[in-house]
Formats: C-alpha cells, structure tokens, sequence
C-alpha cells in the first residue's frame, strides 16, 4: 500500500508544487489550507504516514498545528516547512516532536529526502520496539543527536584525546543515510572579542563553544542543504546576543 502523505499549507501554488513532486514518488497525496483544516483531515481516522507541515499560516500557526496533531497522534511523523528558519525555531518544534525541518522554497528531492528520512524513522522506531523485551538493556548511544534540519542529523561527540581544545567535531547524517565528519575550528579571534567584551576569558574547552560550533554547522545545513565541501568550519563572529550569554556562562 502506498504511504499516505497530508499536506497542510495556505499556499496553493505550494501545496500543487508538494502534491505533483509527493505522487510522482509514489506516494498518496491529501491537501489541506490551514491548521483547522489539517487537524479535522487528520483526525477523521484517515492513516496518514506522514505530514508536511508549514509553519507560517493565518490564524492556527504551525507549531500549534503540530502542538494539536501530536495530541491526536503522539507518534505522528511531521515534517515542518518554513522560509523564516532559526535555531530556535527548530528547537521549539523538536521539542513539540517535529520529526524533520524543510527550507522554502524547496526543491523536488529535498521535499522527498524529508519525506524519506521522516518514514525510515518510523520504521526504525517500530523495528526497535518490536525487539525490545522489558528484560532488555537498551544499548549505549555513542553520541548524542542535538537538531535534524533538511533531512540532516548531527550528533555530538565528547572530546577525545585526538582534538584539540579549541576544535569541536560532529558526525552529520545526510537525508540519504550517509555519514560524514565535520569538524568546526574555533578560531582565536572568536576568543578575544568575547573576553574583551565580557572581561572574562572562556578557555576554548568551554561547553560555551561547543554550543556555538554546533549553531554553525547547523546554521550551514540549512542554508546551504549540503555537507561543507573541506568537512571543515570556522567559528569566527559571535552575534551580539551571544555576548550577553557569554557574560553568565559557567566557568566549565
């Protein structure tokens, strides 16, 4: 049976653009033009796999669309849709349970990809659960996964013996399922302009920056939809909201 996808934007043009891409992959495709319009749709006991979700709507917002739908279906796989992103933007909807972020205006295969990588989570999640007996130890996750943005993962890494202070190094999981190492350089211009504007001094090791290097890899992700071609960043501006935060940060 094909995977039934609802698609829940106020854009027409949008939503004919997602509808023509979704059915020429195979799938089924509904339509609905805002956020009441969505929860009536998906609450009507259709078997909807998976909705792409946009976040900007007159009235009912996306994130409380997707707020709504996981009171109806706690497991549903959303796949928000924005053009006005931000980290904290992405935070707030993984938090409610987005399962997967989508840039506008979009292409053709990042629209699949996001599709694709929100439906093998479901079946990975189900396949877990299957094998899962209440004697069973889960096993150890070697890395920690922060923010899934474009269909892409990161994952956190302590820092091993091999880095060095000032470098933080993240695994990043494309939509197609392949791993790559990315790591972020924290450069020491970064490290003076935040001790001479605070007055304090946070050493390279400091988790302070290993929040930054993940926001710009993050930030990369999504604005360029594709692993940076050196496998290498460098973290050089601090925006002024950061220095506030780097006022009160912990010394560790």
């Amino acid at each position: 049976m094909n995977k039934s996808i609802l698609i829940i934007d106020d854009e027409e043009h949008i939503r004919q653009m997602m509808r023509l891409t979704l059915e020429g992959a195979g799938y089924a495709v509904g339509e609905a033009h805002d956020g009441p319009d969505g929860l009536s749709l998906y609450g009507d006991g259709s078997p909807w796999d998976v909705v792409v979700l946009d976040q900007r709507m007159p009235g009912m917002d996306g994130l409380e669309t997707l707020r709504r739908l996981k009171v109806i279906n706690p497991r549903a796989r959303i796949v928000m849709a924005t053009a006005y992103a931000s980290i904290e933007l992405a935070v707030d909807a993984m938090k409610l349970g987005a399962s997967d972020f989508l840039r506008k205006p979009m292409t053709p295969e990042t629209l699949r990809n996001s599709v694709a990588a929100a439906l093998a989570k479901e079946t990975q999640e189900t396949a877990s659960s299957e094998l899962a007996s209440p004697t069973q130890v889960p096993p150890a996750l070697p890395a920690i996964q922060t923010i899934t943005m474009n269909g892409f993962s990161i994952l956190d890494h302590d820092q091993d013996a091999a880095q060095l202070p000032d470098q933080r190094r993240f695994t990043v999981v494309s939509p197609a399922g392949n791993s790559y190492d990315v790591l972020v350089q924290i450069d020491e211009e970064a490290l003076g302009y935040v001790e001479r504007l605070t007055r304090r001094r946070l050493p390279a090791e400091s988790s302070f920056w290993t929040e930054l290097a993940r926001g710009l890899l993050g930030d990369y992700l999504w604005n360029e939809g594709e692993i940076p071609l050196t496998k290498t960043l460098t973290l050089k501006e601090i925006r002024s909201e950061k220095l506030q935060i780097a006022a009160r940060w912990p010394d560790h």
